[in-house]
């Protein structure tokens, strides 16, 4: 695992001059990712914010080969650009010796909801690629409208706080335990706001033989309602408060790779976003907090269970 030092030499594959919001998440995650290998690097990208907001014609800000894919299926994309490349590789075509890795990066829309065909399909034919999602929550690039990522209570623009429904009323979907269920060699959930932890586990990603899933928290100033300049200590409270526990399955041993030394309450990740002010307002907002913090604390307590802490 390089140190901080050294990471600061490599070469940094996505550049700044990008368009994407002050403060986004996503960036931040893409660049750390991106700096875990030094082996050459191609890349899929869903439509979405970090799409959008990198390649606005005719510029450019990766400097890797990178491919533009329908919000759907950057999973298929890439699992194909993967075959080919073994193919190639077997025919003579490509040295025996080069060590190219892959990658595919798409938000919790193109992942959690309408990729999931694709990525469990990549994964069970055993493509020998990363997929990153880079969770926000939402479908921001197309106004704010919830997911099944999205965490129950939060107001978006599908699921208004008001007085039919208090936000979302429904708990996430658990994908990363869904991706871990596939069996695959490395799983992990992880944040910006950690660099040697998203570093690291995008380097075992890189390095095992097979499919591999990082499910990596990315703050939205814009659809969550923070200042941008929080985005990394917002991370770090959904890490403290357990919404969003650190960890990571290897051949399917499980391991939590943080710890917080108090584990503090949701209100202190909650209260800083303004999609979540409605519940700070009304005995039924209190309900919703009563009620997410109980799933929290069981889903804790499940993945404790899991990995014998």
């Amino acid at each position: 695992m390089p140190n901080l030092k050294q990471l600061s030499h490599r070469e940094e594959l996505l550049t700044g001059g990008h368009r994407l919001c002050p403060g986004c998440g996503e960036p931040i995650a893409v660049r750390q990712i991106l700096m875990a290998t030094e082996q050459p690097v191609l890349a899929s990208n869903a439509t979405g914010c970090l799409e959008v907001s990198t390649t606005i014609f005719p510029y450019t800000a990766w400097k890797i080969p990178w491919i533009h894919i329908a919000f759907e299926n950057a999973a298929a994309a890439i699992s194909g650009v993967e075959a080919m490349y073994q193919a190639r590789k077997a025919k003579g075509e490509i040295d025996e010796d080069a060590d190219y890795k892959f990658v595919a990066f798409a938000g919790d829309g193109g992942t959690y909801d309408i990729g999931l065909q694709a990525l469990s399909g990549a994964a069970e034919r055993r493509h020998d690629f990363v997929y990153v999602c880079l969770n926000n929550e939402a479908y921001m690039n197309t106004g704010v409208q919830r997911s099944s990522a999205t965490l129950k209570g939060a107001h978006t623009t599908t699921s208004p706080a008001g007085t039919v429904i208090p936000g979302k009323n429904q708990d996430r979907k658990d994908l990363t335990e869904i991706m871990a269920a596939h069996d695959i060699p490395y799983v992990a959930q992880t944040i910006p706001g950690r660099w040697m932890d998203i570093t690291r586990k995008a380097e075992k990603a890189f390095e095992l033989e097979g499919p591999a899933f990082l499910n990596v928290l990315a703050p939205c100033p814009l659809g969550w309602g923070h200042e941008g300049a929080l985005t990394p200590e917002i991370s770090q409270l959904a890490a403290d408060t357990c919404i969003w526990p650190l960890y990571e399955v290897e051949y399917g041993e499980y391991n939590i790779t943080y710890t917080p030394k108090e584990k503090k309450p949701i209100e202190e990740f909650l209260e800083p976003q303004a999609r979540f002010r409605h519940l700070f307002r009304t005995d039924e907002g209190a309900e919703v907090r009563k009620a997410v913090q109980e799933w929290v604390d069981w889903k804790w307590e499940q993945l404790q269970n899991k990995a014998g802490d």
